[in-house]
Formats: structure tokens, C-alpha cells, sequence
């Protein structure tokens, strides 16, 4: 796992702080924009969070554990993917943050920050896809 590489958006949303949260902590949104992925926690800090769904025929369950959680501001996950090669060991996790910050009553800047990669071609594929990944989230945001 190569801990040194970092893909990070941010994007202005024309929705309140508590609007982008939702989106951000509510599985059936989630599913909206993580492609059918089917979301499981409470977001407590230590809890695990489980990814899990059908991706191309083929049956998947991402997991990680809340890091942090500070409630309309950011939440941080461990993240380990089947799809990454690597065994599910701690070592094999990445990061993932979200980070809002309030830009007016019904203006919201928010941040997607991934760290950790298992190869550089994992890197280079999110740091290709997120933009439009992250342009989707806030149409979805925006509704």
C-alpha cells in the first residue's frame, strides 16, 4: 500500500450543510451515487462501515472502520476494497475523508480526500474518474 499517494476534489454545492450530509450518511443516497452499493453502518466512530454489492457479474464487500466523525463537518473511514489485490489486512487500508465546510446558508464546499493506494494503477484510475464521480455526487446533492 502506497500511503504517499493522495487523490483529493473539492466542489462548491448549492445546498446546506445539512443537505450535503445526508447525502454523504444516508445508504439509499449513497447507493445513488456509488453505483449500486449498498452501505452499511452507523458512522459511530469504531464502527465498522461495509461496501457491498455486484459489480460486472461479480459479488463484492468493501469494509473499513469510522475514524471520525464531526457531524456536518467530516467524517474519515479506513477503506479496503477485494477489487485492490491485497489481503484484508490493516496494512492494506486506505483513507477516506470527507470534509465540509460552510460557504453560505445554502452554499457548501465539499472535499473527497482518498489516501493509500495498492498500486499505482488504482491511483491513477480514481484520480481519472473523480471528477465526474465527484460532479455526480453533487447533482445528486443539488436536488
Amino acid at each position: 500500500m502506497n500511503h504517499d499517494l493522495v487523490v483529493a476534489q473539492s466542489i462548491e454545492v448549492h445546498a446546506n450543510l445539512e443537505k450535503v450530509w445526508k447525502a454523504l450518511t444516508t445508504p439509499d443516497i449513497i447507493k445513488e451515487y456509488l453505483y449500486g452499493t449498498e452501505t452499511v453502518t452507523d458512522w459511530k466512530v469504531g464502527s465498522e462501515v461495509v461496501f457491498q454489492g455486484e459489480y460486472n457479474g461479480q459479488k463484492y464487500r468493501d469494509r473499513g472502520f469510522i475514524l471520525e466523525n464531526e457531524l456536518h463537518k467530516k467524517i474519515s473511514y479506513s477503506y479496503w476494497s477485494g477489487f485492490s489485490g491485497t489481503e484484508d489486512q490493516p496494512e492494506n487500508y486506505s483513507s477516506v475523508t470527507y470534509l465540509l465546510e460552510k460557504i453560505s446558508d445554502q452554499k457548501t464546499k465539499f472535499t473527497w480526500i482518498q489516501k493509500g493506494f495498492a498500486n499505482e494503477k488504482g491511483y491513477e484510475h480514481t484520480k481519472g474518474t473523480m471528477p465526474d464521480f465527484i460532479a455526480n455526487i453533487k447533482t445528486i446533492m443539488e436536488r
